[in-house]
């Protein structure tokens, strides 16, 4: 096991941070727009929202880099860029985390299918192993490879993330067939997860995709397979539409009171993810210390 999480996993349980798209919205990003380049277009609003995890009690953040691989980029020409917005990213999220926290990358899917040959494996692992060099550049501690819906993707990203000699984490999203249990591929949790483990992945998880409460029996399957913490960050709850406008009603308490259970099915890492925020945080902080007691 990589040293850095022997570290973290000699601390207990490690809390992470919530949803980053929200607060960038809250901050002024216009809907359906990349927050990617505010990391060099407005860096101060990046660090405004990695600080705040930190300040809530995250002991792990991730970085304004989901959409920052060579593939995504290309289609707002920034391809060219791919090194720069991946370094900036890790550099603001790093300024915000001090000596204390760990920051781990984050790199989300491509939006290109494998499976109707829009691009082929070796661009795609390229596309990844050029961004995990710009988040090695900045500083990161580790990368999280996340909300992957194709185990194929899934496993070239962590594969292209693991030539950075960083620890890798890979999440991917359970929310289709009939018991909400499976990806959008159809692919069981212990298929993916196996998957993942043999890609290289030093942590398994799952992240979005449905409310906290779906995420108790798919981090049990999830330790069984891996034996080791299992990285959850789970949605604030389903949506709802009030007044014309959709709002998470999900209350930081209700959220919070899902953590001991998730820890008591493997769980060791615990944060949020669409909708969540720095109360969501801070209530997920305050559960995990007093498990301590």
């Amino acid at each position: 096991m990589h040293e850095t999480l022997k570290d973290m996993f000699s601390r207990g349980v490690q809390v992470l941070d919530g949803a980053w798209g929200t607060q960038f919205q809250l901050k002024g990003l216009p809907l359906g727009q990349s927050p990617d380049l505010w990391n060099t277009e407005k860096p101060e609003k990046v660090l405004e929202v990695a600080q705040s995890y930190v300040d809530a009690g995250s002991d792990v953040i991730i970085t304004n880099t989901f959409g920052c691989s060579v593939l995504t980029l290309k289609k707002s020409g920034e391809e060219a860029r791919v090194h720069e917005l991946n370094k900036a990213g890790v550099q603001i999220s790093r300024q915000a985390a001090g000596d204390r926290v760990k920051v781990f990358a984050s790199m989300g899917p491509t939006g290109y299918l494998l499976m109707m040959g829009e691009v082929t494996p070796e661009e795609m692992y390229e596309s990844f192993r050029l961004q995990a060099e710009g988040m090695k550049a900045g500083g990161a501690d580790g990368i999280v490879v996340e909300t992957m819906c194709d185990p194929e993707e899934a496993a070239i990203a962590i594969k292209a993330a693991k030539t950075t000699g960083l620890p890798v984490v890979g999440c991917m999203v359970f929310d289709s067939g009939e018991k909400l249990d499976m990806t959008m591929m159809g692919t069981t949790v212990e298929e993916a997860a196996n998957v993942m483990l043999e890609a290289g992945a030093d942590v398994i998880g799952s992240n979005c995709g449905r409310g906290i409460e779906g995420f108790l029996d798919v981090c049990r399957r999830l330790h069984a397979v891996s034996g080791n913490p299992v990285w959850i960050k789970a949605n604030r709850g389903l949506p709802e539409v009030v007044n014309g406008e959709t709002v998470y009603t999900q209350t930081a308490e209700q959220f919070a009171s899902y953590i001991p259970e998730l820890i008591a099915n493997g769980a060791g890492f615990v944060g949020g993810c669409c909708g969540t925020s720095p109360e969501i945080i801070r209530a997920v902080r305050a559960t995990v210390d007093s498990l301590k007691k």
